[in-house]
């Protein structure tokens, strides 16, 4: 066999076992044998979800600059505020795209008559098997859903010119959103 076969052949993994639950988690230890002969017990978290998306809507009116609509809530993880996209769960049964413009009725107060899935990321391959959709919203028109959220969410428009500006925000830290951004940046420069 190559040794490009060989770096690309998986692990075989001989067990699993749950070592802890959550409500949204589960942690599984695998034990893997390489297709070298090495053997190593890996931890990974197992999503109790079918994955996310965030969205990025862009607000567009005749005579006004382009906008894209962000959020400021709470964020456990950091204790404190954070500015980003609007983003949620995909629920069992539900489409992406259709969980995208539910997330932005909610949590923005529109919805979209375009989507555009710009890319599914990864958070940590290494441990975490959760995926988050990154979706352009377009042709947004007002409409407002409840949501679950405890407190109202603030809606916080941005220049699309400025978008730079946003990236170097201390409040502006979650790496999906800022991904996103990027993403965005590479979308609106292909389809102006």
């Amino acid at each position: 066999m190559s040794d490009q076969k060989l770096k690309n052949k998986l692990p075989t993994i001989h067990q699993t076992r749950k070592v802890a639950s959550s409500r949204l988690f589960e942690i599984e230890a695998l034990d893997l044998e390489f297709s070298n002969g090495e053997k190593r017990e890996y931890e990974r978290l197992v999503s109790r979800g079918v994955g996310a998306v965030l969205i990025v809507p862009i607000l567009r009116k005749e005579g006004q600059e382009d906008t894209v609509l962000l959020i400021r809530e709470y964020a456990a993880g950091t204790e404190r505020y954070e500015l980003a996209f609007p983003k949620g769960k995909v629920e069992v049964g539900e489409e992406t795209l259709h969980a995208a413009n539910r997330e932005i009725m909610e949590e923005v107060g529109y919805q979209s008559g375009k989507l555009t899935l710009l890319k599914a990321l990864s958070l940590a391959p290494g441990y975490l098997g959760h995926v988050t959709n990154i979706i352009l919203a377009e042709d947004l028109s007002e409409r407002r859903e409840e949501g679950d959220e405890p407190e109202e969410i603030e809606v916080v428009p941005w220049k699309l010119s400025e978008i730079d500006q946003l990236i170097e925000r201390d409040d502006f830290a979650e790496g999906r959103s800022v991904a996103a951004v990027y993403l965005l940046k590479q979308h609106l420069a292909k389809n102006p």
